[in-house]
């Protein structure tokens, strides 16, 4: 490298011994009319002393940001002895929103199309634990539609069994099995067609709100879920036929990302991770919520505390939770009623309903606003441009997201948009347990022990 000498030698570099020498051009054929450079002394002696006296090979290396390999924008600083890994550090930040900050700016009801967007895998958890968060603050919970709250059951776990058939699939197209891929996304099309049959969206649904949800589910959901319910659960078994027993993913899953229950409480991971060390954590047994209480579900543990044990309870909690929507299907046959609560200061004064080109507002809709109640379009004025006001206060509610303990912690001073809003995405906390899965195991090995987490980070940039 050329450069162009100083006439003094720094103090700093006086003292440690290095020195600088200038030659001319025509001692180096690269440097053009510039003299060159060369240091000598210092800490180059030492460094080179350091390399000789330790000869192993010690690389640092960087995975990600990308993609395909780490669930999201995620970097994974490695340092290897050889191919075992010696330290391993998470790099986050490179999906950071603002959206927590966003939401101090928006009306209560506009917050959910915030926080929907944050792990984007799980929307309706998000958004049922703000919602459920709002309702506290406003003394509203026990008001709240039973159907409401068998709507935000059913879509929770239509999207806990979406999550864990995308993990379960990348985990599987990370190590070289694409089949897995195809058939876990095969089976979470049927899926996304009866959120999308709901809500009108694929994902970032902002589908249900504070009081209940935006609309009730079109006529013929039902029917639909009867009819996937059957293919879901032949495509589980497809799965477990491939997986459980492969003796190629137990050699690559076995004793992979291993952390006992010890480490998993001292670093507060939660969901799969913490059941799979045998410990029965399910906020919707122990904390119930959305009358969770009433549906028939066993909480699945494993044994073994490592990614093979994580598949394994995956593929037995979609079965759980495929039980769950079939007993949603049969409650939302036999119970009609409104799915938002009657306080007209909160919900709108007529229900939100799409018309019938699937688009805009429905006819109905409209003419209670626009014609026939000019306290409904106050009303509806009001609500939509300035929102309810929310109590003075602050409250925290939890809900169990695929990955774990998802809470929502709001402030309010009163008026009509949150005073502050934060939320502990679990994929945070999970994360923080990298260095725990991966340090002293193979370079190959933190492929299967990341995927096992699970995270998102769009859920832990926020």
């Amino acid at each position: 490298m050329s450069h162009t000498p100083d006439t003094a030698l720094p103090a700093d570099q006086a003292r440690h011994g290095a020195g600088y020498s200038a030659t001319g051009p025509a001692d180096d054929a690269y440097a053009g009319d510039s003299p060159v450079l060369h240091s000598t002394g210092g800490d180059w002696e030492r460094l080179a002393a350091e390399a000789v006296a330790h000869p192993e090979e010690r690389v640092v290396v960087n995975m990600g940001p990308q993609h395909p390999s780490t669930h999201g924008v995620l970097r994974l600083i490695l340092e290897l002895d050889g191919e075992t890994v010696t330290e391993a550090r998470a790099g986050i930040g490179y999906l950071h929103t603002g959206i927590e900050k966003n939401m101090e700016f928006r009306t209560w009801v506009q917050g959910v199309t915030f926080c929907t967007r944050m792990d984007y895998l799980t929307s309706m958890f998000q958004e049922t634990a703000y919602c459920l968060a709002v309702e506290k603050l406003l003394g509203i919970t026990d008001q709240v539609p039973e159907r409401a709250s068998v709507i935000r059951v059913l879509m929770m776990e239509l999207s806990r069994v979406s999550s864990h058939l995308v993990c379960t699939g990348t985990g599987g197209m990370e190590m070289g099995a694409s089949t897995v891929m195809t058939m876990a996304f095969r089976d979470r099309q049927h899926l996304l067609d009866v959120i999308e049959m709901v809500t009108g969206l694929r994902m970032n649904n902002a589908y249900i709100r504070p009081g209940g949800v935006a609309q009730d589910v079109p006529p013929g959901t039902v029917d639909k879920l009867r009819e996937i319910l059957p293919q879901m659960r032949a495509g589980l078994v497809q799965f477990e036929k491939l997986l459980n027993e492969n003796p190629i993913v137990k050699a690559r899953m076995q004793n992979v990302g291993v952390l006992d229950l010890t480490g998993c409480m001292a670093l507060g991971v939660t969901g799969p991770m913490l059941r799979s060390t045998g410990y029965p954590h399910d906020l919707r047994k122990i904390a119930p919520y959305c009358g969770y209480e009433t549906y028939d579900f066993d909480v699945v543990t494993w044994d073994t505390a490592d990614s093979y044990g994580r598949l394994r309870l995956r593929l037995e909690e979609i079965r759980q939770s495929l039980d769950i929507i079939e007993q949603c299907t049969d409650r939302l046959a036999n119970n009609p009623g409104p799915v938002m609560v009657e306080d007209k200061k909160i919900a709108w004064p007529a229900q939100l309903a799409i018309g019938g080109d699937g688009m805009g507002n429905s006819l109905d809709h409209i003419r209670e606003i626009m014609g026939e109640s000019m306290e409904s379009l106050i009303h509806h004025f009001k609500l939509v441009t300035e929102g309810f006001r929310v109590p003075a206060g602050q409250v925290y509610t939890a809900v169990e997201s695929p990955k774990g303990e998802l809470g929502c912690h709001l402030v309010s001073d009163g008026g009509t948009r949150p005073y502050r809003a934060h939320f502990r995405d679990p994929s945070f906390n999970n994360l923080q347990a990298v260095a725990a899965l991966c340090e002293g195991g193979q370079l190959a090995d933190v492929i299967v022990a990341v995927a096992s987490i699970d995270p998102v980070m769009g859920g832990v940039d926020r």
